[in-house]
This record gives structure tokens, C-alpha cells and sequence, in this order.
């Protein structure tokens, strides 16, 4: 069986596959100073609600954008699992060109959401990334990377408001009755959630008009649902993306 891993800033993606199937999977929030054995810990209590032994564990991968937190990851693999951890990055087999001006700087995640999308969806492909920063992904028809954008994160975004407007109180991203909301919690609501649609629809026709091409849009990560619901321009939400990529990048390095 495998274990996939993607640590992201603010969450970490636990999957557990047997084959191509995904047996269950996990959202934890990724914290950097727990210890190894904290994780290790927190990992096999996971992983034990799907009845599954350690020694059913043959091989991990991991997709990573806190590299302190491969500091942890790497000896907990080796102490609880025994195995060596595939890490997704420079000079692994993704089987995608990434036409980047320093390669070394595409975020381990945005290169396996690319992977995955390219492999489950036809055409030119956009994929949009909601994490603690949101990330735009250009994939040709023929599978190539050849870049995009990131944006600050809804969620962050948020606590910056929050923070720095003493007078507005923190609310739940949920949304309003209306744009023209008639109370502060309301009217919070409605400039974050109709307010972010707007950017990712307003980054999506600005991508597809500067590469002059259709493309199909894939939402992922954890608020993909959320604020899709709120655009014209996403076309599916698959948020097991990464997971998958991760999957598929496996089978071509092993």
C-alpha cells in the first residue's frame, strides 16, 4: 500500500491507497514544531481507523512546500515505517516538461496538481489551487507546464482584514442572502466569499485570453468547493487532485 503525503502550510493531506484505489484520506493541520514522534504518532492513529497494519505500508511519498517539515517527515518514515520517502522535486520523473525559468522555484504542488490534471482531464487545462496561497496553473493539451500565478489565499486574506480593522469582527466563511448585505457579519461575508469569486474568475479570463486558447478549469484544495459554487469559470472540483498526482508520480519513479 502507499502513503501519500502533501504538506501544504496550513494543512497536511494524508491518502492511503491500495492499487489505484484510495482507501481513505486525512486533513491535519501541519504544525512545525511538533515533534517526530508527535507526527509519527498522530500518522499510525490515522491510518489504524482503516484496520491497516504498519507493515501494509510498502512505499511513501511526499509533496512538500515547508521544508522544515521534511526535517520531520524523512526520519519518522524511516523510524515508524522503515521505508525511505520518494520527495517530490528536482530530478524526480514527473513525465512533464516544466517550462519555467528556474524550474527549482514551481512549488512541489502546483507540479503535481499539473500531473494529475493533465492525466484525468482532456485539453488545455487550468488548474486553481485554494490553499493557504491560491495558485493558477497552466497545462497544455500536450502536457506541458508552462506557468501561472498565485494570489493570496482566502483565508489568510481574511485574517489580514480581521487583524489589521480592529472594528470588524472575525466571521465564518459561509455565504450571505445578498451582495448589498444590511449587517456587518453579512456584509464581511459577502466582500470575502463574492469578492474572491471575483478574483478567480477575473484571473481565469485574463490566463485564457492571454494564452488565446479554451481551456477547461479544475478547482482543488480545501475551499475549492466553496468558492466555486461562487464562479462562472470553473469547470470541476476534484479535491483529491493532489493526491492523485501524487499517486501517479509514484508509479513513475517505482
Amino acid at each position: 500500500m502507499l502513503l501519500a503525503i502533501d504538506v501544504g502550510n496550513s494543512n497536511t493531506v494524508v491518502g492511503l491507497y491500495k492499487g489505484d484505489e484510495l482507501l481513505n484520506h486525512w486533513r491535519v493541520r501541519t504544525v512545525v514544531d511538533h515533534t517526530i514522534d508527535e507526527y509519527g504518532m498522530l500518522i499510525l492513529n490515522l491510518y489504524k481507523t482503516s484496520k491497516v497494519g504498519s507493515k501494509s505500508i510498502s512505499s511513501i511519498i511526499i509533496s512538500c512546500v515547508v521544508p522544515s517539515m521534511l526535517n520531520i517527515l524523512e526520519p519518522l518514515c524511516k523510524k515508524y515505517f522503515h521505508i525511505t520517502p520518494l520527495i517530490v522535486g528536482p530530478g524526480i520523473k514527473t513525465g512533464m516538461p516544466i517550462f519555467y525559468d528556474n524550474p527549482k522555484e514551481v512549488g512541489a504542488d502546483r507540479v503535481v496538481n499539473a500531473v494529475a490534471a493533465h492525466e484525468k482531464y482532456e485539453g488545455n487545462l487550468i488548474v486553481v489551487d485554494f490553499g493557504t496561497a491560491t495558485t493558477f496553473d497552466y497545462v497544455t493539451q500536450k502536457g506541458e507546464y508552462l506557468g501561472g500565478c498565485i494570489a493570496p489565499g482566502v483565508v489568510i486574506s481574511s485574517e489580514a482584514l480581521f487583524e489589521k480593522a480592529s472594528k470588524l469582527p472575525p466571521v465564518e466563511l459561509s455565504r450571505p442572502k445578498s451582495v448589498v448585505a444590511r449587517d456587518t457579519v453579512s456584509s464581511i461575508q459577502a466582500g470575502i466569499l463574492f469578492g474572491y469569486a471575483c478574483l478567480v474568475d477575473g484571473l481565469v479570463d485574463r490566463i485564457k485570453k492571454e494564452i488565446k486558447t479554451e481551456s477547461t478549469v479544475i478547482a482543488t484544495g480545501g475551499l475549492a468547493s466553496v468558492i466555486a459554487a461562487e464562479t462562472s469559470s470553473i469547470d470541476f472540483v476534484d479535491e483529491m487532485l493532489t493526491l492523485e498526482g501524487l499517486k501517479l508520480i509514484h508509479s513513475r519513479n517505482v
